[in-house]
């Protein structure tokens, strides 16, 4: 059964802004999306029918959700970043199986972290992740903070993986904002803007905050994550499952592969570089460390 099928009031029966600059898509002229314009009972169904479709058609085998952890969490959410899931995973079982806690991922040579990340790509995130640690060993005594303002501080966290780290683990109330998210906030409210600027991602903030449910934090925060990693995704979504497709602005308007507005195009820059090549006669090669910052940071490559 779809859980679009529900029939509720439509969000175009609440108050709207009209736009009359002619540099706006037509789409966007006859909906504009402001916080303050959510009522409490589009919020309430929302919520609800986000909750009720994980509780059935989401993920619940990944392996961090066998778990309230929040190193575990933490691990997972760190290594998901930018990250599909299927490739995460075998990284992830090794990752905890050869650093089973946070003390000892702290205790371990740099080295080590990375030998094991090697793959997964993005290495500052595994830097971040080995800083992260024992700062945590360091000064929280082993324990991970439980407020969202006090995580969002340590290395490579931020405010979104601090909310679902909080949310999955201690059950609190935060609001998430990682990009599946996004992506179904912009599609289901009519959302226009990079999300990465700072002005667009401020209403996105809002809207993310204002949808909290009072109660059922984890289902709901999961649900968010499944939805888009599952069916609002970025190429060829499944609106027919979704379970707020009936009030969706985006499939409403024909607008799904216009949201979330992509990012503005740069001119790549072109960067030459010499390589050296050493080999002895024994066959072993010579590799240096790579500096901390810029790509392969920390890796060990050929000398350049």
């Amino acid at each position: 059964a779809s859980f679009g099928a529900t029939k509720t009031r439509s969000l175009s029966s609440r108050p709207s802004r009209r736009i009359r600059t002619s540099s706006i898509r037509p789409w966007r002229a006859r909906y504009v999306f402001e916080a303050s314009f959510l009522r409490a009972s589009t919020v309430a169904d929302f919520a609800e029918r986000i909750i009720a479709w994980q509780k059935v058609y989401g993920r619940h085998d990944l392996p961090w959700q066998r778990t309230r952890d929040p190193y575990c969490i933490w691990l997972s959410e760190i290594m998901l970043q930018q990250t599909q899931v299927a490739t995460v995973i075998p990284y992830y079982e090794r990752f905890v199986r050869r650093f089973a806690d946070v003390r000892a991922l702290a205790s371990a040579p740099i080295a080590s972290v990375m030998a094991c990340w090697a793959g997964l790509g993005y290495y500052s995130r595994a830097r971040n992740l080995h800083r992260c640690a024992q700062q945590i060993a360091a000064s929280h005594g082993g324990e991970f903070p439980r407020s969202v303002e006090c995580l969002a501080q340590l290395p490579g966290v931020g405010r979104s993986t601090a909310a679902a780290i909080t949310a999955l683990a201690f059950g609190e109330r935060a609001a998430i904002l990682d990009g599946n998210v996004k992506r179904v906030l912009a599609r289901h409210f009519g959302i226009e803007g990079y999300p990465g600027s700072p002005k667009v991602e401020r209403e996105f903030w809002q809207c993310a905050e204002r949808l909290l449910p009072k109660d059922e934090i984890e289902p709901y925060t999961q649900g968010l994550m499944d939805l888009g990693a599952t069916l609002c995704k970025r190429a060829r979504p499944v609106c027919a499952a979704c379970p707020v497709n009936d009030t969706c602005v985006a499939r409403r308007e024909q607008a799904i592969d216009k949201l979330p507005t992509s990012r503005p195009i740069k001119p790549r820059p072109v960067k030459s570089a010499v390589v050296l090549a050493i080999q002895e006669a024994s066959g072993a090669i010579l590799l240096e460390l790579r500096p901390p910052a810029g790509i392969w940071g920390g890796l060990l490559s050929l000398p350049e």
